[in-house]
């Protein structure tokens, strides 16, 4: 970190007000030059506000941004905010039918002299310049949409430093990573920051507030609760400040491990399962148990997960629901079977965004909502209403839309929606991915009476928050089912065969 200079962003006595609704109240926030800064806090905290100010996308009603020392530019001055500060969201806003390289200088791209006309080759040759600059292993001729979620990431921050800006803002860059890329994106960072890069890290998983960041930011209720170096603020501590509640004994967002339970009837059975993504897969989840698949991307374990619900067609093999044979690839007869599911990315598969509150969580459950195929509006809203209650859903109400919701909250409709047909099996891909904490809780607490309800559970993820909560772990490593892990595995245990690496003795 750099002394004896001015911040390189500093915010000040931000307030924003959406109408009635404070989003930032005398907020603000301090990044020095060549730091990593975390900046945290449960969803509805103010986070993406202060994005928005920091990134002269939102004029504040109150309060000052600087940015080494000086003044922001005027809001109608894009470029020179470009040339401050650059954003790489959560989505990503790589065009995925272009190349690398027209990514790269999309909207300034190298003209022939004295034309208006685009010089390819230029163009082509300075992108290759920019990701050999940076470190980037891409082609400049790739198509955009055949990068992994990593290098798009890294294309993103490319583009964001070709002009000029030394200061990215990383909206939770690892949502969509596994934690082998994860890894490797964080080697990226260290190594541009090494070069005079400061990044203001966003992210839910706190675990990466201490493995990458030097100083962190605690954001609660619209305000700046604390910052402090990520060495002064221990796990619990930083859990205490952004939920204002006395921290758990556990580690943030899991309930505890489960003790070793007998286990009822099974309830699903899958026989030599296999596809493109795994091979010759069998196992069993019991009536009343919860169960992990973890595993790496390309593992086969979301497939494998999808393939339950109906969402992947296997190439062999049988899948048996409380001993009825499910027809592969089909959600309607996995539907059928009492299979409920939440996919894995709430987005594109678990929510219709044009729909509220109400209409989503009812969706697969129309036909039970009043005569001849013709919903009640008053049935539908008293099951939504059961099931905001019974989640912890922080809306308005069911005539909400869904898209005004936080990412949390949304996460918690799609599981309504997946309990909605009262299934006998629960599958749940990545159930806690890029929501708060409280949020992780409360999702895992609904799979945990799920389980006490006598459902089947199944959690594919390879967060170690996620999987505490199981009574078994199956790792997936290339395809295959390798290990079983039952109650009482160690982080370091799971994580070696998560990797397919042996501990040796110690």
């Amino acid at each position: 970190m750099t002394t004896g200079r001015p911040p390189l962003c500093e915010a000040r006595g931000i307030t924003k007000r959406y109408g009635p609704t404070v989003a930032l109240r005398e907020a603000g926030i301090t990044v020095r030059p060549g730091e990593t800064h975390a900046l945290v806090g449960r969803n509805g905290a103010g986070k993406s506000t202060l994005v928005a100010v920091l990134t002269g996308l939102e004029r504040p009603d109150a309060g000052t941004v600087w940015f080494e020392g000086e003044p922001a530019p005027g809001a109608a001055d894009r470029a020179a905010w470009r040339r401050r500060v650059a954003c790489v969201y959560q989505q990503s806003t790589i065009i995925n039918e272009l190349s690398v390289a027209e990514n790269l200088f999309l909207g300034h791209q190298p003209v022939l002299p004295r034309t208006s006309v685009i010089s390819w080759r230029r163009t082509r040759r300075r992108a290759r310049a920019l990701l050999d600059a940076w470190g980037v292993p891409v082609h400049e001729g790739a198509r955009a949409g055949d990068l992994s979620v990593e290098d798009a990431k890294m294309v993103e921050i490319a583009r964001a430093l070709s002009q000029g800006t030394r200061f990215v803002i990383l909206d939770e860059p690892t949502a969509q990573l596994d934690s082998r890329a994860t890894a490797r994106l964080f080697a990226h960072m260290r190594r541009l920051q090494d070069a005079g890069v400061t990044f203001l890290h966003i992210s839910h998983h706190l675990r990466e507030v201490y493995e990458v960041c030097q100083a962190v930011t605690v954001f609660r209720d619209a305000r700046r609760i604390v910052t402090a170096p990520v060495g002064e603020l221990p796990t619990r501590a930083l859990i205490e400040e952004m939920t204002g509640e006395p921290a758990a004994p556990a580690r943030p967002g899991a309930p505890p491990r489960p003790r070793p339970r007998p286990r009822g009837p099974v309830a699903v059975r899958v026989e030599r399962l296999s596809s493109a993504y795994f091979h010759d897969v069998s196992l069993t989840v019991g009536a009343g148990e919860v169960v992990g698949l973890a595993g790496l991307a390309g593992s086969g374990s979301h497939q494998l997960g999808e393939a339950l619900a109906g969402l992947h067609r296997p190439t062999g093999g049988r899948i048996e629901v409380f001993g009825r044979r499910l027809r592969l690839g089909s959600v309607t007869a996995a539907l059928a079977a009492g299979v409920g599911c939440v996919p894995r990315d709430r987005r594109v598969q678990g929510l219709i965004p044009q729909l509220s509150v109400a209409d989503n969580i009812t969706l697969p459950i129309g036909d039970r909502l009043g005569p001849r195929g013709l919903i009640r509006p008053s049935a539908r809203d008293a099951v939504a209403r059961r099931a905001i209650e019974r989640l912890g859903i922080t809306t308005r109400g069911p005539a909400q839309p869904v898209t005004a919701l936080s990412g949390g909250n949304q996460q918690k409709v799609v599981m309504a929606r997946a309990l909605a047909t009262d299934p006998r099996v629960l599958v749940l891909i990545d159930p806690t991915a890029g929501v708060d904490v409280r949020s992780q809780r409360d999702l895992l607490e609904t799979a945990l009476r799920a389980r006490a309800e006598g459902r089947a559970v199944l959690i594919v993820s390879d967060q170690l928050g996620d999987l505490r909560a199981c009574d078994r772990v199956l790792v997936m490593v290339g395809g295959f089912v390798t290990v079983t892990h039952r109650a009482g595995w160690t982080d370091r245990e799971l994580v070696a065969s998560i990797e397919g690496v042996t501990l040796g003795h110690e």
